[in-house]
């Protein structure tokens, strides 16, 4: 291990080899590890609302106010339970539209293809909720700085009030720890960041659909309207095709329940 290496709570992070591997695709990348601290992302909005936009992969060892989507709480240590940790760099993408669909493509690349992808930002083993990815950015004149926060269950939680049951990394591959899990992650994760901001979401569309949980599913929407579920499209909008016809649904308008959990013999 590294000399910087980052210590805490008695786990060493390699910063140095991942500072290394982020350097060579955005200059002056950082990596920084706390041992405690409410939300990884609300620091680094808090950052970038006060002007602070450089680059940067912040760490907590335990986050004690962590949010997921809709406001959701995510409480979670690093180490043996948890990986928690927000990506912050200045973005000017055409289009913003599936940044979190492209994450979630290069988080299953990198950890294993028989992860799926629950739309519009939750990892699935099975039918449980392994991951989460919240997207959220700080605007400073016409620049814009995206925070993109990931939190990954490495062992399976305890049971709990889950709107989803959830599943652990370690189910999937025996043995892994947080610092492997990142550092196979983080390189590929800002190669894809960068490959959205240059592209779109146009080429993780097949990738996307090659590995999505709700494919051929029938689910409900929030505002109660039921169909099947058929990909999504070069924007990252599901398609649901509906009574009514084919429904283009953005993460903004409604949120996916599926009516029945997918048949995983034959995905």
């Amino acid at each position: 291990m590294s000399g910087s290496a980052v210590s805490g709570g008695g786990t060493a992070w390699p910063r140095e080899q991942i500072e290394h591997d982020l350097s060579s695709l955005v200059p002056g990348f950082t990596v920084e590890v706390v041992p405690t601290i409410g939300s990884t992302n609300t620091e680094l909005m808090q950052r970038a609302r006060a002007g602070r936009l450089e680059p940067v992969l912040l760490l907590a060892e335990l986050q004690t106010a962590g949010r997921g989507r809709l406001g959701r709480q995510w409480q979670s240590g690093a180490t043996a339970s948890a990986l928690t940790f927000s990506l912050g760099l200045v973005l000017a993408p055409a289009d913003w539209s599936g940044l979190s669909l492209a994450v979630g493509v290069s988080l299953v690349d990198s950890l294993h293809p028989a992860l799926r992808l629950k739309w519009p930002n939750d990892l699935w083993w099975r039918d449980r909720k392994l991951a989460g990815i919240l997207i959220e950015t700080a605007s400073l004149g016409e620049t814009r700085y995206a925070v993109v926060g990931v939190g990954i269950n490495l062992a399976k939680p305890k049971a709990g009030d889950f709107s989803t049951p959830p599943a652990g990394l370690g189910e999937v591959i025996p043995g892994v720890t947080a610092q492997a899990a990142l550092r196979q992650i983080a390189a590929p994760l800002v190669r894809a960041v960068k490959g959205f901001e240059a592209t779109g979401f146009a080429p993780f569309k097949d990738r996307f659909n090659r590995c999505d949980a709700l494919a051929g599913v029938d689910v409900t929407l929030s505002d109660g309207v039921d169909g099947t579920a058929r990909g999504v499209d070069e924007r990252g909008a599901l398609l649901v095709h509906t009574a009514q016809g084919l429904r283009k649904v953005t993460s903004s308008e409604v949120s996916v329940r599926p009516l029945r959990p997918p048949d995983y013999e034959n995905i």
